[in-house]
């Protein structure tokens, strides 16, 4: 048994989800279902809020937020939160705004923890390419939530 306060698989167009509470606050979103499931009222916020994102076009989560990473890590998280539903930036531009390397930017994004509410997505690499993403489905996952979010017209 984890440490974890709730576990909710949240089902979504990408696949299962499982979002994980601790101490009141989303503390990651795993691509997969689990087994275990502990439901509270934020990860039913929670849920709620991803079904508004997928299917009715929620431009901000409202959820508190706890994620764990060294002090950059979240320095690009917090900035990935202000990237607007629908915009991107590129690892280059929040490495100018954090002092930073861009490959280290990359490397932040592949280790956030709550992918889709904290939107690593919305980063692009130079010349707005797609480039990587860690979530399941790779570049894929990418793809689909930038066209969903109208910020990628294939």
């Amino acid at each position: 048994m984890s440490d974890d306060t709730g576990i909710l698989t949240v089902a979504s167009p990408l696949g299962p989800l499982t979002v994980h509470e601790k101490d009141g606050a989303i503390t990651r979103v795993r691509f997969g279902a689990s087994k275990e499931q502990r439901v509270t009222p934020l990860l039913e916020t929670a849920k709620a809020q991803l079904d508004a994102y997928f299917y009715c076009g929620l431009k901000r989560f409202d959820l508190p937020l706890a994620p764990e990473g060294s002090a950059f890590e979240e320095g690009v998280w917090e900035i990935m939160l202000d990237i607007p539903y629908g915009r991107t930036l590129t690892y280059g531009q929040i490495a100018t705004k954090l002092g930073g390397m861009a490959q280290a930017v990359g490397g932040a994004c592949g280790s956030n923890p709550i992918p889709i509410i904290i939107p690593c997505h919305r980063v692009l690499a130079a010349g707005d390419k797609i480039g990587g993403y860690s979530g399941a489905g790779g570049t894929e996952t990418k793809t689909f939530l930038l066209q969903l979010e109208g910020a990628l017209l294939l």
